[in-house]
């Protein structure tokens, strides 16, 4: 017989979880306690949301990740963390803490039950699945089916509330594996999917987050080069698919290019959606005039198919990567009609918003340079702001897999957290994230985190004095802005180095890449490089209605 704690981190050990993430509490010391004692380390972040983004980005490289939470404010700490987890499909495993499960119904301080601050409710919303462990024995099956949620299908982050006395219970000793099954259902309409492509004169390819999520990058580019079709991601889907291939149109949606919109206005018969809701953000600038006459639409989820576009639709069901490889083993023993593709290219195609100035470098310019500087395999989380979106329409992408951007939930400062998980993860790639001054003044406490785990992250923080893509938005939508910019800046310097991390502030290109070359050096922590942007630039993002 052993504690609930105790099999419970064997369990994480079993599953190769190395760190889990998290704040302590009184009602979480058991397992805390079992962490040291079983060589995981705990990983103290500096907020309880902190701890969700890092055990989430964990996950997205690790396969599955922990944040721990005491009861109560602990626990509603973590609420944003989970919602973003989700939008992210993220597989982890958010545990609460509560105070006793045998004097539930007494007051209690920061009681987690239904007489106080209802955890499991809470988490409802925000994850795959939620519950409340009342009992030891209860512990094999909840964590079971907490896994089995996590990591299999649609993907997403999972709830345990266990009570601190729970913890303390004696059971048999159990051991919970990743789930041999995965979600791999396909279609019966492949046959129609390789007439459709036959017959298409001038389809498009739209790659959103869901090619992430099943890792169909090598399948999608099949699919791309066999039939020659142009390609194009969602804001989400940056990184899907890279950048320099022939076949690229680049982004379109919110932070979109040019070049994609060009392609679409000449007329699509076809679109092939992988993997995307097809959120306003996607969708931003897709006027009705682009429509293509039909979808063809692979996503695990259906939900939201034909809520955006009531156009005619064949949805193909399932993981993405399953359906294509069955696609290819289909299309061998059937004739492919293969057509060059007609791809829209502006050679003109400028740089309209790099602005001189002495003391401010066009955003732009300075997402050029970093792309130039940081190795083509970095790995880059772009956090929500307009920085991202200059990201999004400029930023190369050389190796699929290599940037991670969320269009739907958009928690400002989550970035910061994702790559300190997703270092941990990955300790031999360069992972850096791209910030704002106002996600800094959100949740650039945890770039401390890094520093205590001596993590070369590179943090690149652009700072324009503003929450950029309000500001910019309130001033096309009333003519002027209200409360979104800031009577005092962030002096991202000093506020780094109070952290302990190196910094350095740049106002010119040379100045970015001296910067990325120290960051790069083998006994760097981490580095914060802070750009001063012309706050005056107009950002890509005001195609959204």
């Amino acid at each position: 017989m052993k504690k609930v704690s105790t099999v419970l981190v064997e369990n994480f050990k079993q599953l190769g979880i190395t760190h889990v993430f998290g704040i302590p509490g009184k009602a979480i010391v058991p397992l805390l306690v079992e962490c040291e004692h079983q060589d995981i380390q705990f990983v103290l972040s500096r907020h309880e949301s902190g701890a969700g983004f890092a055990a989430a980005g964990y996950a997205l490289k690790k396969g599955i990740g922990v944040a721990l939470g005491t009861s109560g404010p602990g626990g509603t700490n973590l609420l944003t963390a989970a919602g973003q987890a989700k939008a992210y499909h993220s597989p982890t495993l958010f545990i609460t803490g509560h105070p006793s499960a045998k004097d539930t119904g007494k007051a209690q301080g920061q009681d987690s039950s239904i007489f106080g601050t209802d955890l499991v409710r809470m988490f409802e919303a925000v994850t795959l699945f939620s519950a409340r462990v009342d009992r030891g024995d209860q512990l094999e099956l909840m964590i079971k089916h907490a896994i089995e949620k996590a990591t299999s299908g649609i993907k997403g982050p999972v709830h345990l509330s266990i009570p601190m006395d729970i913890l303390q219970e004696e059971i048999p000793a159990f051991t919970v594996d990743m789930p041999a099954f995965t979600y791999s259902v396909v279609s019966n309409q492949m046959e129609t999917v390789i007439s459709k492509l036959n017959e298409a004169e001038k389809p498009v390819l739209f790659l959103g987050k869901g090619v992430h999520l099943s890792r169909a990058y090598e399948e999608v580019r099949w699919l791309a080069e066999q039939w020659q079709i142009p390609v194009m991601t969602t804001p989400g889907g940056k990184g899907t698919f890279p950048t320099n291939h022939s076949l690229s149109l680049g982004a379109f949606g919110l932070g979109g290019n040019e070049k994609a919109t060009r392609f679409l206005e000449d007329g699509v018969d076809q679109m092939i959606v992988m993997g995307s809701k097809l959120s306003d953000m996607s969708l931003a600038g897709f006027s009705e005039a682009l429509y293509p006459k039909h979808i063809i639409h692979f996503d695990i989820d259906q939900t939201f198919i034909q809520k955006s576009l009531r156009l005619p639709t064949l949805y193909i069901e399932g993981d993405i990567k399953a359906n294509l490889v069955e696609l290819q083993r289909r299309s061998e023993t059937n004739s492919v009609k293969i057509k060059q593709p007609s791809l829209y290219v502006d050679e003109n195609e400028s740089s309209e918003n790099i602005q001189k100035h002495e003391q401010y470098l066009s955003a732009e310019t300075a997402i050029k340079e970093i792309r130039k500087s940081l190795p083509k395999d970095s790995i880059l989380f772009g956090d929500d702001g307009s920085h991202t979106f200059y990201a999004i329409k400029h930023y190369d992408i050389y190796e699929p897999g290599t940037f991670y951007f969320d269009d739907v939930f958009g928690t400002m400062g989550h970035a910061i957290g994702y790559s300190i998980g997703a270092k941990l993860a990955s300790p031999e790639k360069t992972v850096a994230c791209l910030t704002g001054d106002g996600c800094t003044f959100m949740h650039g406490t945890e770039i401390a985190t890094a520093v205590d785990q001596n993590l070369a992250v590179i943090y690149l923080v652009f700072n324009n004095i503003a929450l950029d893509m309000v500001d910019k938005g309130m001033r096309k939508m009333i003519g002027h802005s209200i409360g979104a910019t800031y009577q005092h800046a962030l002096d991202v310097t000093m506020f780094a180095e109070s952290l302990g991390a190196t910094s350095y502030s740049c106002r010119n290109t040379e100045d970015i890449k001296n910067a990325i070359i120290q960051a790069l050096k083998k006994d760097a922590g981490p580095t914060v490089i802070e750009v001063m942007v012309d706050p005056n630039e107009t950002p890509p993002i005001l195609n959204r209605v």
